[in-house]
């Protein structure tokens, strides 16, 4: 069945260049639409970048030119730095755009026709030196939780608490340095409330068919705990983008305009190719035509994802919806991308020293469908790419293409015995697997799956020895089939990197001088078929080349003079700038006491969670939600432990119950998490100094 999709990726903010952290969504969407195509679907693939918003406008101000101007510079940048990613949008446009402001308008008319949307007055921080209100990032004050000084309006980076910014002590914009006062506004709202029953049963329906990880589900079902807020949807001039048609001063927040870009850009593409947009765009026409819309974005805008824009569209009668891959984030070297080390790394830098193919498949080997962050292990990086493409796939084609050449002019054999056939065979049914997995985004096992057949064929070549063949002509036959099948096998591995190393698969394919653009192409094996010389398809990653790109990385990436935040839908990558200096009596606020642990068992329906019981003396028991079920499998074995816990920590409410403190673990996440103990002496309860 040829299925018909419009897939995207988070629109990227153009208040800044591309770097790594993005291309993990915009990687794993690429392979996803080459791989469905290449099993026989119809994908049309679109981006744009998210161009509103306040600080557009003032970055604009600062570099002396216009909010159009920038926006146009970064959009060309942008697609500058995808198209060498080898990321292949059909379409990639800006929600700056006429057709994105008519589809926003429309949204906003429907919804407040249908009595969906509501005005009120609320109180929000005003510069008074620029008369400007302030986005919460940009709204800096002591912590009210952890008085942590310099903290965001919205949440504090020391403790983690989330605040409104009128909890800040002592706040300061962070444009101006003023003391922001207070000052009323009437904003617009949107009652997502009046969406519930629609959102529950359409995420009911995505948990079911799989279209969004169940993790992601039973975090949404907290957000109708309370009730669904009204969704603030206008902002106050100045500011760029788009005025509401009834309300002269008021802006749509980016939040509303930007994820419309996804419909905006495919209809601009749509109208220029000659497509029914309506099939893939109007809920009555596209659940006739049995189309698609499957985005890819990062964890961190799940919640806007997932309620409001299945809302928006609801309520407009445009269709949801039919999947949302949510991933991780990435880590580099095990740690925060930093500035300061060179490893918060812009695309371009990237691309200044290293094959593009190269992060593609390193990612492609780690990604699957869960929301786990991915490290960039430069070690591990240089260590795959070497052994797995390099020396497991190129090297087929490397050690048999000289003989094919040298031998018989380089012309496939005509014939194929029984025996090797077999052999092909085999391959092609373990390989087959594949398509599925690509399709659940399992790529790792994927390339597990293509590696072993390449680790196959490279024992099978070791074991026939071409290179002894060679040196007796009674053997020439047999070794016509041997080199023959092995560069068969090493074209039958390529179809299935396609998706993933798309440039090296194409260098590839003029060795081979034969295009693949169906898994089903390589069911038959080549016979009889005129070879173009061998050329080298890829090297080796050099680690001098790694150590240059990080130096780069630190002279281009230097701490900017002001902060710029993004509320933009776009994978998230957040900077490590160190651990600031405290005194001592910032220590003494936290009180470490030791626990014994009475009791440890895993939470039915997380993922990630450990439940303790905790003897703790004097405080009496307490009950911990820990985070370390990847390293600790067999709870039962830590009862009887000692362990230290923060018992001063607010308690917090989840959604398996309280959790009254902290223990303290050292290690990086994941399996690599040890539990910090105490010798057995130490009483329950007892103070750590």
């Amino acid at each position: 069945m040829n299925r018909r999709i419009l897939a995207t990726c988070a629109l990227p903010y153009a208040n800044g260049p591309i770097h790594i952290g993005h291309m993990v969504e915009h990687v794993q969407g690429d392979i996803w639409v080459r791989a469905m195509r290449m099993a026989g679907h119809t994908v049309h693939f679109v981006c744009a970048d998210d161009a509103h918003g306040t600080p557009i406008m003032l970055r604009a101000e600062r570099e002396g030119i216009t909010p159009e101007q920038l926006i146009a510079d970064s959009n060309t940048q942008h697609q500058a730095d995808f198209r060498d990613f080898h990321i292949g949008y059909d379409h990639y446009s800006s929600t700056h755009s006429p057709t994105n402001q008519a589809l926003t308008v429309r949204i906003y008319e429907a919804l407040r026709d249908a009595g969906h949307v509501e005005s009120k007055p609320i109180l929000q921080f005003y510069d008074p030196d620029r008369d400007i209100f302030l986005p919460d990032r940009f709204i800096k004050g002591e912590c009210p939780n952890c008085h942590s000084k310099d903290q965001y309006g919205d949440s504090c980076e020391v403790c983690g608490k989330t605040y409104a910014p009128t909890d800040l002590i002592e706040p300061y914009s962070v444009i101006s340095g003023a003391k922001p006062v207070q000052k009323e506004s009437v904003h617009y709202f949107v009652r997502l409330g009046d969406f519930e029953a629609m959102l529950r049963a359409w995420l009911a329906e995505r948990r079911e068919a799989g279209a969004l990880q169940g993790e992601v589900v039973n975090k949404l079902e907290e957000w109708f705990t309370d009730g669904l807020r009204s969704w603030d949807i206008s902002r106050d001039k100045p500011y760029f983008g788009f005025e509401l048609p009834d309300a002269p001063g008021k802006f749509f927040y980016v939040w509303l305009d930007a994820p419309v870009g996804y419909l905006a850009s495919f209809s601009d593409y749509a109208d220029a190719n000659g497509l029914d947009k309506d099939a893939f765009i109007e809920r009555d026409a596209a659940a006739a035509a049995g189309t698609e819309m499957v985005h890819f974005i990062g964890k961190d805008i799940t919640y806007f994802h997932t309620l409001f824009w299945p809302a928006m569209l609801h309520g407009t009668g445009l269709r949801t919806p039919t999947a949302v891959n949510v991933h991780g984030f990435l880590t580099v070297n095990g740690a925060k991308m930093s500035k300061s080390r060179g490893t918060f790394i812009n695309a371009r830098t990237y691309l200044d020293h290293l094959d593009p193919d190269y992060l593609r498949y390193y990612l492609a080997a780690l990604l699957g469908p869960t929301l786990a962050d991915l490290d960039l292990d430069f070690k591990a990086f240089e260590d795959r790419v070497n052994s797995h493409l390099v020396g497991k796939w190129v090297n087929i084609a490397s050690r048999c293409a000289g003989f094919v050449h040298k031998f018989f002019d380089g012309k496939l054999a005509a014939r194929i015995d029984p025996e090797l056939r077999q052999r092909y065979d085999d391959a092609v049914a373990r390989l087959d697997a594949c398509a599925a997995l690509f399709e659940k985004r399992e790529y790792a096992h994927a390339m597990r799956t293509v590696m072993s057949v390449a680790d196959d064929t490279n024992a099978w070549i070791a074991e026939k020895a071409p290179w002894k063949m060679a040196k007796d002509d009674s053997l020439r036959d047999e070794l016509h089939q041997v080199c023959s099948m092995a560069i068969n096998l090493f074209r039958l591995l390529s179809a299935w990197l396609k998706p993933v190393v798309p440039a090296t698969v194409a260098r590839a394919e003029t060795f081979l001088a034969t295009e693949t653009s169906a898994f089903a192409d390589v069911r038959e094996p080549l016979t009889d078929h005129l070879l173009a010389a061998f050329q080298p398809l890829m090297t080796r990653i050099d680690p001098k080349n790694i150590e240059t790109m990080i130096e780069d990385a630190k002279e281009s990436l230097a701490p900017a003079a002001a902060p710029t935040p993004a509320p933009a839908p776009a994978p998230a990558a957040a900077e490590d700038k160190g651990p600031a200096t405290i005194g001592i009596d910032d220590f003494a606020k936290l009180d470490l006491r030791v626990g014994k642990v009475v009791a440890c068992e895993h939470v039915e329906g997380a993922d990630k969670l450990l439940r303790f019981e905790l003897d703790a003396g004097d405080l009496g028991t307490r009950q911990i939600f820990s985070g370390i079920k990847a390293a600790y499998p067999e709870p039962e074995k830590l009862i009887g432990r000692n362990v230290v816990f923060i018992a001063n920590l607010a308690p917090r409410k989840m959604r398996f119950g309280l959790s009254e403190g902290m223990i303290l673990s050292a290690g990086e996440g994941g399996t690599d998490l040890n539990l910090i103990e105490v010798d057995a002496a130490a009483k329950p309860g007892a103070s750590v100094r």
